[in-house]
């Protein structure tokens, strides 16, 4: 990161920083990178995520069906834990609609939750450009997880994809691997992607009830394993997460129901 900031000439003294989303990958280094005249820009729900600390999460996936007894292992893989940034700046806050001139760019800020409930992108109307974080990956699908009881994090995404799909865009700037020349192709293709999820995981239910871990075990993942138990716990982690907001979407659209069994909970077919 230093070499590249050289090579550009950039002078950390006279640079903010802007942060699309919390997670650890766009957030880790910046009590590192930001100096004392730094405004380090940021966005109020994912900052409030930030606080609320693992004991809920954890909890959370262990009611649907996370094994006990891999928790440990986990959290101490899991790179938000391992990378988060060392202190927390002094953010300003921004929202949706706010704008951002920096010498001839004029950027609006949007708000497209879904990967994180306040994920923030960038985009500047008149060079029909968009910085989209990981909103908008070339080719690799952005996780959407939930491990929470609030919210619906598919949902969320798929109604960002909307809006953004309504902008004039040339060119997109995302957050990992390729530049994007044509986003609304790709917009499509990740919307199919989680409708081809959807109808994945019903299939799975129609052999009976089963926890998010369960049906995690059994979807499509593109990772070189052989087996669900040949898995690093935490690729099974995320993993269960999506397996959750599909399973959250799938339940508020009314086509399946959740039921307590014990201390955990079990989706299946709403008949």
């Amino acid at each position: 990161m230093q070499a590249g900031l050289k090579e550009l000439e950039i002078d950390l003294e006279r640079t903010d920083i802007f942060l699309t989303h919390l997670h650890a990958d766009h957030t880790g280094l910046v009590s590192r990178l930001a100096t004392k005249n730094s405004l380090v820009y940021f966005n109020e729900p994912d900052l409030s995520d930030s606080k609320s600390g693992w004991d809920k999460m954890l909890a959370f996936a262990v009611a649907n069906g996370f094994p006990q007894d891999q928790l440990e292992a986990a959290l101490k893989n899991h790179p938000g834990y391992k990378y988060s940034p060392e202190k927390m700046p002094d953010y300003t806050i921004l929202k949706d609609g706010d704008k951002l001139n920096i010498g001839t760019y004029h950027f609006t800020c949007i708000q497209t939750p879904g990967h994180t409930r306040g994920h923030m992108c960038l985009y500047d109307a008149d060079k029909r450009l968009l910085i989209s974080g990981d909103h908008i990956l070339n080719d690799i699908t952005p996780n959407i997880a939930c491990f929470s009881e609030q919210g619906n994090p598919l949902q969320d995404y798929l109604n960002s994809l909307n809006r953004i799909e309504r902008l004039a865009i040339d060119i997109v700037l995302p957050g990992h691997r390729s530049i994007m020349n044509n986003p609304m192709a790709r917009i499509e293709e990740l919307k199919n992607h989680h409708s081809q999820r959807a109808l994945e995981i019903l299939k799975i239910l129609k052999s009976g009830p089963q926890s998010a871990f369960q049906v995690a075990s059994k979807m499509t993942w593109d990772i070189n394993y052989k087996s669900w138990d040949m898995f690093p716990v935490s690729q099974k982690w995320f993993a269960t997460g999506e397996a959750i907001a599909h399973l959250r979407f799938l339940e508020n659209n009314g086509e399946i129901k959740k039921e307590l069994d014990g201390q955990v909970f079990l989706f299946g077919i709403n008949s």
